[in-house]
Formats: C-alpha cells, sequence, structure tokens
C-alpha cells in the first residue's frame, strides 16, 4: 500500500541554503576589500568606447581603453542592483523568484559531444540531442530552469545555430529557459520567432522567459567586445542577463584561492558596473563561477574539494553582498557513470546548496569536464538534487515532531513503530524516496541480473524518449516559424 511514491514532494526546489560558510567575515571584507583595490587601481582593459563613454560620465576615469572603477561608483552599482526577480517560465505555474536565500538547481554548459544512449560513447552532439535533453529535463521537478546544455554541433552557421537552439528550447519545455547567443546581429530574428508565438511585435519583452548567458568580461580583467555588444541588445528587449566570470586558477587567475576569488569577484562587479551605467536596477545574476584547472596537466578539473569550496565561497561573497548569486557545481570530470562522477557531483553540489547559492548551474547532466551530457546522467542528478535540498529542509523540531504519546505506545504496544499513524504521516512528509539509487538486497539485485545505477537511468531514459512528446508550439505557429526560419529540427 506504500509502494507509492508520497503524494508531495518532501523536499521541492527553493529550499533556504546559507549554512555552510567556508569564510569568516573578516576573510569576506579582505576579499572585497582586494576587488575594489584592483577595480580602482589596475582598472578594466579593452573597454568598448560606448562603455567607456557611460562610465566615465557615472564617475569613472579612463586611461585609453582601461577604465577605472572609484569604490563609491561599485558601491551604488551594488546598492542599486536588482536584489529579487523573476526567471518567468512560459508557463506561469513554473516562474521560479531568483535571490533572496533560496537554492535552485538548473542546467548550463555548452557541451560539444553526447554520451550515446545505445553505444555508451561519446559523439558529436546534434540538434536532435538538444531537443532530447529538453523534453527529457522537462518531466524533472529538481531542473528549475533548463539552459541549453549542449551545442548543436551539426549546425553550419551561427544564425543558424542560434535560431535552432531557441526553437529546440521552446519545443520541448514550458520552464525558464536560457541560451547564448552567438553576436548581437542574430538576436532580432530570435526576438520577431518569439514575439509570433506571444501574439506580435513587442509581446515577448512584456514578460521574457529566456535568460541569457554571457561572458563580457575575459579574464584577467578585460572586457570582451562581441558579448558587451549582446548585452546591449539583450537590455533592449527586456531579457535578464547572467553574466558569466569563469577565470580558471593559475592560468587566467590566481592559483591561491583567496588571489583567485579577489580577482573573479572584481571582474564579476565590472559587469554588474556595466549593467548599472546601462540600466540601473536590470535583472543580472551574478554569475561567479570559480574554475580550476590540474595545475601538473592544464587540463579542466570539475571536481574535487577546491571547486566545491570556491564555487561555494563565491555564493557566500555574493549572498554577503546582497546580490542573486550564480554558481556552478556537478562539472564531473568522469567520463563514465561510476564512483568518481557519483562523488564529484555529490561533493561540489552540496557544497554549493549548503552555501546558498541562488542560481546552481551545470548541475544536471554534464560529464567529462563539461565536454559531454548525458541524458543517464539527468535522471541521476535529479535524485541528488532531491538529496541535496532534503539535507537543506533541515529538521523540524515541535512538539508533533518529538511525540512523545508515540513513543510511549510503541514501548508500551506491540514494542515497534511500523504501520502507526506517526510513521505513515512521517513517511509521506519527511523522506524522500530516490528512484534509482539501489537499496534491494544482494540476493534481489542478483536475481535481477546486477543492475547499476547507470543501466536503470539508461533503461528509464530510452522509455521517456520514446514516449515523451510534449507539444508546446501550437501547430500553426510552429508551420508559420518554419515557413520564416531555418528550422532544422
Amino acid at each position: 500500500m506504500r509502494a507509492a511514491p508520497p503524494t508531495t514532494n518532501p523536499c521541492p526546489p527553493g529550499q533556504v541554503g546559507g549554512f555552510y560558510k567556508p569564510l569568516s567575515t573578516t576573510e569576506l571584507q579582505a576579499i572585497y576589500d582586494m576587488a575594489l583595490k584592483l577595480l580602482s587601481d589596475l582598472g578594466i582593459g579593452q573597454t568598448p568606447q560606448r562603455l567607456i563613454d557611460l562610465f566615465v560620465k557615472a564617475g569613472a576615469t579612463a586611461k585609453g581603453d582601461r577604465v577605472y572603477f572609484p569604490k563609491g561608483l561599485v558601491e551604488e552599482a551594488i546598492d542599486k542592483a536588482a536584489k529579487t526577480f523573476p526567471l518567468h517560465g512560459r508557463d506561469p505555474n513554473r516562474t521560479i523568484e531568483v535571490g533572496g536565500d533560496r537554492v535552485h538547481f538548473g542546467t548550463g554548459g555548452a557541451a560539444v559531444q553526447t554520451l550515446d544512449l545505445e553505444t555508451q560513447d561519446y559523439r558529436h552532439s546534434t540538434l536532435q540531442d538538444l531537443y532530447d535533453f529538453t523534453r527529457l529535463q522537462d518531466q524533472l521537478d529538481n531542473v528549475s530552469w533548463f539552459t541549453r546544455c549542449c551545442v548543436a554541433t551539426d549546425m553550419e552557421t551561427t544564425l543558424d545555430l542560434d535560431v535552432n537552439t531557441v526553437f529546440a528550447l521552446l519545443k520541448g519545455t514550458t520552464k525558464p529557459v536560457a541560451t547564448s547567443f552567438t553576436v548581437a546581429e542574430n538576436m532580432q530574428p530570435i526576438i520577431d520567432m518569439l514575439d509570433m508565438i506571444e501574439g506580435g511585435t513587442g509581446s515577448f519583452s512584456k514578460r521574457p522567459y529566456i535568460k541569457a548567458h554571457i561572458s563580457p568580461l575575459i579574464s584577467p580583467m578585460r572586457f570582451g567586445e562581441d558579448a558587451v555588444d549582446v548585452v546591449f541588445e539583450c537590455m533592449k528587449h527586456n531579457i535578464p542577463i547572467s553574466n558569466i566570470t569563469a577565470a580558471q586558477s593559475g592560468a587566467t587567475a590566481p592559483a591561491t584561492l583567496a588571489g583567485f576569488l579577489a580577482q573573479s569577484l572584481a571582474e564579476t562587479l565590472a559587469a554588474l558596473l556595466m549593467v548599472h551605467v546601462i540600466k540601473p536596477g536590470y535583472p543580472m545574476v551574478f554569475s561567479n563561477w570559480p574554475l580550476v584547472i590540474d595545475l601538473r596537466t592544464g587540463a579542466f578539473a570539475g571536481g574535487g574539494g577546491e571547486c566545491a569550496v570556491m564555487n561555494a565561497a563565491s555564493a557566500q561573497l555574493s549572498n554577503w553582498l546582497g546580490l542573486p548569486s550564480g554558481v556552478a557545481s556537478s562539472m564531473t570530470d568522469a567520463k563514465a557513470i561510476d564512483a568518481q562522477y557519483g562523488a564529484e557531483k555529490a561533493l561540489t553540489s552540496l557544497a554549493a546548496g549548503l552555501a546558498g547559492g541562488n542560481l546552481i548551474y551545470e548541475s544536471s547532466g554534464m560529464t567529462a569536464s563539461l565536454l559531454g551530457a548525458s541524458f543517464e546522467a539527468f535522471l541521476l542528478d535529479n535524485d541528488m538534487h532531491s538529496a541535496i535540498y532534503r539535507t537543506l529542509r533541515g529538521i523540524e523540531v515541535n512538539d508533533e515532531t518529538l511525540n512523545y504519546e508515540a513513543i510511549e505506545d510503541a514501548v508500551l504496544g506491540e514494542g515497534h513503530f511500523l504501520g502507526g499513524a506517526d510513521t505513515l504521516a512521517a513517511m509521506e512528509r519527511d523522506y524522500y524516496y530516490p528512484e534509482f539509487a539501489d537499496r534491494d538486497p544482494p540476493i534481489t539485485w542478483r536475481e535481477q541480473g546486477r543492475p547499476d545505477a547507470w543501466a536503470r537511468a539508461r533503461k528509464e531514459a530510452k522509455r521517456v524518449l520514446a514516449e515523451y512528446h510534449p507539444e508546446y508550439l501550437d501547430t500553426d505557429i510552429e508551420r508559420k516559424i518554419r515557413d520564416n526560419f531555418n528550422i532544422l529540427l
């Protein structure tokens, strides 16, 4: 009778974080002070002229293409920044609120390879893969928003890539979605397509449900002009932005963890300053993602304790400043769905969640140091996030949960708690039952052919992809889009 899953999710997204604090208040202040010094004394180079003009008008100084920011301007930008804002879903019921103390796991990444369900090996990612990932995650409760997790490498032009990526996202889900725009010129055709869906020119901008991932700062300490152009274009159409700093330790940022955090904080603050001088208070995720390289080889390393503690510290810094925080986790270096995969994902995701990252990117489906994406991983990571949300939920202590009477009845009665009303209520309210973790005894596992988590998830992924075909685009609108754009899905 109790084999069915609980009728309500005991650990939904949006749990409260902030319990893990790798930095003391003194250390937070020291890192922040160093970031201010970097911005005022070293400045940001390769600044496009239209940004220089806005910065100088706001109180910064410029020498050539390098701009220097006084402390007062930085603190003004922080003070006026959007502290919370909605990430709209095309379905309003799937909208989430960004900021405060709430934690949401979602996706990111730009994997160029997909772990094939049949061959169990990696191959180039395609547009069909992107659509399949989109509709697979559409059924996963713990993926709060979906950023395209792989690049459709079968697209011949950047315009085809950008347009078809957005089309695949909208066809496969009504959650909040996010993507990147290769160049600013590619955005207007996409806005036109979105306006077709929403009913006319300007309709999409009234309630945008796409977020842009942009990296306007190139480490160390300089702007990237193409990305800056995309920022201006996004703000023209009211598209929320995630300005991502993605420095790498020992390569584009210091190898010391404290020095790294100071530089990456300065760079992300520079992105906030850019938004501030264009339009104060514009919705921006303060996405400061510390990335690690293996200093023995130069290879990117997505797992490990350094990655866990640095992203947790980044979330703590952003939250301390009162800014909507974005960090990364689950960037395992494992290629197979194995013990390394599980350990690296759990370690980095739990640290980011406990630290209170508002939006935790890369957290679902990514493998092979972000070079790969896996259908099976999406399902397994969804279970992992439930366990983390359950950890964040904590323990409710009150008369009902202490329940002297239930203990008394068991001790003086049948000698156990099985089947008691209190036990059944707690089963529904307090426990999450994972879909893919094996809790059977060894004899049952052997009788079933010794399946592992990878095999169980592969079976379920195949089933979902075979059976689940959402109809999120009206047939007439989809036909109109296909008539006007080079849709290749």
